[in-house]
């Protein structure tokens, strides 16, 4: 199992991210509108834009950046809605259940009650990966899961 642990994107940058993501696919996965490759200047203007959105590395135990995913502000500052999560291949396989965990973390050092997330469903092991954080399925249309987790 990856031992993984957290680094605030502070000050902002994506050119890791952009280095992480290899191919369009990975990109499509990670945002389908955004260009491959990664853009850092479409980005700060246009996907993380907000002044309260908060972005997160993943780094393994050798101090290697090998994930990615923001908490952007939802319905209000409680409310935290992740999204562009991305994990590189070499920390895929066990990752996912860590990771949801410290999305968790992440969210709770923003001071949110309650975070939700879209997730496709047929990604089996995202979904079992949230649902064992603790995110239950609010609705599934049109290929996606709506899930969310009361922090409080």
């Amino acid at each position: 199992m990856p031992d993984l642990s957290l680094r605030k994107n502070a000050p902002f940058e994506v050119v890791t991210l952009g280095e992480m993501i290899t191919s369009p696919e990975e990109m499509a996965l990670v945002n389908p509108n955004a260009k491959f490759p990664l853009d850092p200047l479409e980005w700060q203007e246009k996907w993380l834009n907000e002044p309260d959105d908060a972005s997160f590395y993943l780094t393994d135990s050798a101090g290697r950046d090998v994930g990615f995913f923001a908490l952007r502000v939802g319905v209000g500052p409680e409310v935290r809605h992740l999204t562009y999560v991305f994990v590189a291949p070499e920390a895929r396989g066990g990752a996912g259940a860590e990771m949801a965990g410290l999305v968790i973390e992440a969210a709770r050092s923003l001071e949110a009650l309650t975070v939700t997330l879209k997730c496709e469903t047929d990604n089996l092991p995202a979904l079992r990966a949230y649902e064992g954080a603790g995110f239950e399925r609010l609705s599934e249309r049109g290929g996606m899961a709506t899930m969310m987790v009361d922090l409080g």
